[in-house]
This record gives structure tokens, C-alpha cells and sequence, in this order.
């Protein structure tokens, strides 16, 4: 009996030493084992076509908007492929221009690069961030001037731009948009201009085989349905409009907007109102959906597009051209 009295006074013993002593515990401890699981990355979409971005570029710079030459003596164009949207406009002598508007992409040629014009400060005010251009008239480089854009002309670009030798000016000065890029515009990323289609929606409206923005003069475009590459083909000066790299221009969509050219068509001063409403007529997914834009009060307001009903036109994902168009023409169309 004495002998078990013993051995339980040793142990409460010990065990008060443990407690009061913790270091005098057993060396061996339990090993715990973490497992660390990397986050499965998160693409977003690019905001100016609403394709996914694995790169994440767009979402780190700002919109950057380049003035490009659209007459015959400037084909082939060069980089109007990669942009997000391209806006397209009648100038001063009725010709057309091109503001094409780079995001997700920064090829190391775009031009033929051109003089501002007073539409571009209506295209350019809601999404700010850089804009690209040779020079200008003063009326012209004043109407930019009011824009929220950082200003990047040939004088100020010193690398950003460049003169092809084996070209004729004033057709040969270019862009290199990463550089244009370097210049820090804001905000970043810009806002989204389009709503776009879920995969798992079905496009809408009638059926289009081709159908032609009637432009003044030599500047009519045919946009004909490419079922192969589900966009549309532009034709300009009856011929396929191909890039300097060989790249047939073919958007996703064609947005035409019905404006009102203010001072008139070809007038030096001229420009398209794009504050208020009108008609649009939009081609996706080869289909025509008829319905309205509206944009105000603000410039800085997101232009909208609607159906008869109310409802927002959604666009299919990917590059998008936008012809602003004279209101009183008709759009030809071929189903």
C-alpha cells in the first residue's frame, strides 16, 4: 500500500513540475503540415471590346486615341486592326478620318498619323487618356485642348513617332503606341462604351448579307457578313480594305450613327454633335438591330444605345467600328 502511495505522490509530483516548468515537456511535438493552393487567376475583360484579357494590359493603361489618314495616297493603313473601336468621320472637304482608339493592344505602327478635328473632342471627352495626332488648324487644336486627354502631337512625341523614308509626306508619319502608351493618360482603364453579348444569348434582329455606309464622294463603305470569321469584310474605294501587315479589316461590329454635322458637311469648322440623340442602326453577329443613342447631359456621359423598346443593344465581343453618319442618309442594306 505504501509502495502505491509512493509511486502517486512521484507522479503528481512530475506532473506539477510539467505545468509550472513547460520545458521540461517531451521533445517531441506534433508537426503540423500547411498546404498552400495558388488562387486560380482571375481574367477580366478588356473594357473597349469585352474580350477576356489574360494579359491584364488593358486594365493598367488608359485609352489612347490616334488621328489616322483615310485617303487613298495613305493605304495601306497600318495597327487600325488591333484597335478596340475605330470611329470613323466627315472632315473639312468631305472626306473621311479615322479616330481609332488602342487599349488591350500597342502594335508598334499605326497611321498614316493626321491632323486633329473638332469631332474628336466629341469622341474623345468620356473616355480621356491620350490622343495622338500630326498638328492641326488652331479652331482644331483649341476644340481638343477643352478635352480631358493629355495631348501628344508629332513636336512632343520625340520617340513615339516616327517618319517612314520610303513614303511621301505628309502620308508618312507613324505611332508607336507602346511608347504613346509610356505618357501615363488617364484614367486607367477607361470606360466601357458597348454592352456585350454572353456567349450564352442569341443575337437578335434580321439578317444582313452586306449592307453600305454612303459616305460622301469616293468614301462609301460596303461591310459584307463573313460567316467564316463572323465579322464584317470593309471594302473602300472598290477593293478590300487590307492593313500594311495583310490583315483584312473586319470588325465584329459596325455601329452607324445617325449626327448632325454642325456648320454642315465638308465645311472647315464642321463637326458631329454627338451630345443628345439619335437614330443608330447597328450590324453584329450578322444581324441589323434599329433602335437609338443618347448621350447627355455631360460630355463626359457614356454614349447609350437602345432598342425600340428600351431595352440596351448589346454587341458581340470584339473589335467595333463606329460610322458617324450624316442624318437625312440611308444606309443600303442587302439581306
Amino acid at each position: 500500500m505504501r509502495k502505491y502511495l509512493l509511486l502517486i505522490a512521484v507522479l503528481v509530483i512530475i506532473g506539477a513540475g510539467v505545468v509550472a516548468y513547460p520545458h521540461l515537456k517531451s521533445k517531441t511535438t506534433a508537426t503540423t503540415t500547411t498546404t498552400t493552393t495558388k488562387p486560380v487567376p482571375k481574367y477580366s475583360n478588356a473594357p473597349l471590346t469585352g474580350l477576356v484579357d489574360p494579359s491584364g494590359s488593358a486594365l493598367t493603361r488608359s485609352a489612347l486615341t490616334v488621328k489616322i489618314e483615310n485617303t487613298p495616297e495613305a493605304l495601306p493603313q497600318w495597327g487600325v486592326d488591333q484597335a478596340d473601336v475605330v470611329y470613323e468621320e466627315i472632315v473639312n472637304g468631305g472626306i473621311t478620318r479615322l479616330a481609332a482608339i488602342f487599349n488591350s493592344q500597342a502594335p508598334t505602327k499605326v497611321g498614316p498619323v493626321r491632323s486633329v478635328r473638332p469631332t474628336d473632342t466629341q469622341v474623345v471627352w468620356p473616355l480621356g487618356g491620350i490622343f495622338a495626332y500630326s498638328g492641326g488648324a488652331a479652331y482644331a487644336v483649341a476644340s481638343i485642348s477643352t478635352a480631358p486627354v493629355k495631348l501628344i502631337d508629332e513636336s512632343s512625341a520625340g520617340t513615339a513617332m516616327f517618319r517612314d523614308p520610303n513614303l511621301y509626306a505628309p502620308h508618312n508619319l507613324f505611332a508607336v503606341a507602346p511608347a504613346l502608351f509610356a505618357f501615363k493618360g488617364t484614367p486607367t482603364p477607361p470606360p466601357a462604351l458597348f454592352s456585350y453579348r454572353p456567349s450564352s444569348q442569341q443575337p437578335v434582329g434580321a439578317k444582313v448579307a452586306s449592307f453600305v455606309v454612303p459616305f460622301p464622294s469616293i468614301y462609301p463603305v460596303t461591310w459584307t457578313w463573313d460567316a467564316t470569321t463572323t465579322s464584317w469584310d470593309r471594302t473602300l474605294f472598290g477593293k478590300a480594305d487590307v492593313t500594311g501587315t495583310g490583315v483584312r479589316e473586319s470588325p465584329k461590329n459596325v455601329v452607324v450613327m445617325f449626327v448632325d454635322y454642325v456648320n454642315g458637311i465638308g465645311t472647315e469648322n464642321s463637326y458631329a454633335n454627338l451630345q443628345g440623340s439619335g437614330q443608330v442602326e447597328i450590324f453584329s453577329a450578322g444581324r441589323e438591330v434599329r433602335g437609338t443613342w443618347s448621350r447627355g447631359p455631360s460630355k463626359a456621359d457614356v454614349i447609350q444605345y437602345k432598342t425600340a423598346t428600351g431595352g440596351t443593344i448589346t454587341l458581340t465581343p470584339g473589335q467595333t467600328w463606329v460610322e458617324l453618319l450624316d442624318t437625312g442618309t440611308a444606309v443600303t442594306v442587302t439581306r
